[in-house]
């Protein structure tokens, strides 16, 4: 039997916080209410005692002279507790609070001296006639306030522990709220966002003490300036070497064009092909990477659309519409997704190549091995491909990109019996509702 789960904001820091200043709170004040307590009963019985034992020494000089007794005072009177007049039998002095007619009272009890008449009441140790002299003194106001205290420690340590919960609860929360603020950053830049910063005032004071928070926030700052000055390093580079490459390019292609026909002239014209195609394709990403691409959106649609890619990239493609669904988005961007997956299919699966097309969602199915482990885990990674295969893995990448650009979400995946499938989900058109005529 599996143990119930505990729901998810018991694990949050805050709430950590909060229970251990409970349990905290509570225990010292249980402890220090505990030792006011016995402090103040103690000292309070202590008195009472002490006046209750004084009263006892005058009323045995009264009873041994023979004299008349008070009111509080008796032999064996009634409501004496009996471990106390044992104890008083038995020829010692004590004393014992209980109740009288429903009053609390200090009872105070010593050995009655032997009457006149000798030991006619009752059995005798030699020394004491078998009864008890006691006295009693009114306890009421001791316990009452006794009681008052109690109820005066309970009251103030709920309000000490509401107190302290509401102040470390607010001290907690500045510090889990910087805390999310810092996770929020981390999260923007792990998307893609080097912009993103925290921005801890902390941080930005030298003279100011810097906690651990403000510690972590100003690495993370650190962190993400470093790791933007390195990528933009890397797409100037990408973006310089593609432009420097096309001029040469351009005077290779035409001198290419100028070769006699031949094997040898066919060679060079598709590697100078591949060699712009691959150029484009860097220019492609340095602008992706710098994220300044705008969107033409518009309503298209999506079934003669995916028909019109697969026509012109002239393939051996069979086309499927399930249903037919009108999309919001940019129609060049959308061709060169599905024209990168389609290629993609043909270069490293295997036929038949099945695009489906099923109301908002396309999907580019082959029948090859599939796609390898890393992609599925991370997606595609530039100039890495599977076993050395052709390309240069720039196509899915920049599928990835064009994809975020126009809203799109894109996913790899293995089909349920075998091959690789793409799966391109694009925001579906919705006509706005009819106005109501007026009446």
């Amino acid at each position: 039997m599996r143990a119930p789960r505990l729901p998810a904001w018991t694990a949050t820091l805050t709430w950590k916080a909060a229970v251990f200043i409970a349990v905290m709170c509570c225990a010292l004040a249980a402890l220090l209410g505990t030792l006011v307590h016995v402090s103040v009963t103690g000292q309070t019985v202590h008195d009472s005692r002490e006046k209750a034992l004084a009263r006892l020494t005058d009323v045995s000089r009264l009873y041994e002279a023979g004299e008349p007794l008070p009111r509080f005072a008796g032999i064996d009177p009634a409501g004496l507790p009996a471990p106390l007049r044992a104890l008083a039998v038995r020829g010692e002095r004590g004393t014992m609070v209980a109740d009288d007619r429903g009053r609390p009272t200090m009872w105070a009890a010593g050995p009655a001296d032997r009457p006149a008449d000798g030991p006619a009441n009752g059995p005798t140790d030699g020394r004491v006639g078998g009864r008890a002299l006691a006295v009693r003194v009114d306890y009421t106001q001791s316990a009452e306030t006794i009681d008052a205290l109690d109820r005066s420690i309970v009251g103030s340590s709920v309000l000490a522990i509401g107190a302290t919960l509401l102040v470390g609860a607010f001290a907690v929360t500045r510090v889990t709220r910087r805390l999310h603020l810092t996770s929020q950053v981390a999260r923007r830049i792990s998307a893609g966002d080097l912009d993103a910063r925290v921005d801890d005032p902390r941080t930005k004071d030298p003279s100011r003490p810097q906690d651990e928070v403000a510690t972590v926030s100003g690495a993370l700052d650190t962190m993400a300036s470093s790791l933007q000055r390195q990528l933009q390093s890397e797409q100037r580079f990408t973006a310089d070497v593609a432009h420097e490459l096309r001029t040469p390019l351009t005077g290779l292609s035409a001198a290419a064009e100028l070769l006699p026909e031949g094997r040898p002239s066919e060679l060079v014209r598709d590697r100078v092909r591949a060699m712009r195609a691959l150029t484009e394709d860097l220019l492609e990403i340095s602008r992706l990477d710098a994220r300044n691409e705008t969107v033409d959106l518009a309503v298209h649609e999506l079934g003669p659309l995916t028909e019109r890619v697969v026509r012109v990239s002239g393939t051996d493609t069979e086309v499927r519409i399930v249903r037919d669904a009108a999309v919001v988005t940019d129609r060049r961007r959308v061709e060169r997704v599905l024209g990168n997956l389609v290629a993609n299919a043909h270069r490293h699966g295997a036929p038949p190549v099945v695009v489906t097309v099923d109301g908002p969602l396309v999907s580019v199915r082959d029948h090859g091995p599939g796609y390898p482990r890393y992609l599925l885990d991370s997606g595609p990674q530039r100039f890495r491909t599977e076993s050395g295969g052709k390309g240069h893995g720039l196509g899915l990448t920049i599928a990835v990109g064009q994809t975020e650009v126009i809203g799109a979400e894109l996913v790899f995946a293995v089909a349920p019996d075998g091959g690789a499938e793409a799966r391109l989900r694009l925001p579906e058109y919705v006509p706005p509702a009819p106005a109501e005529p007026a009446d």
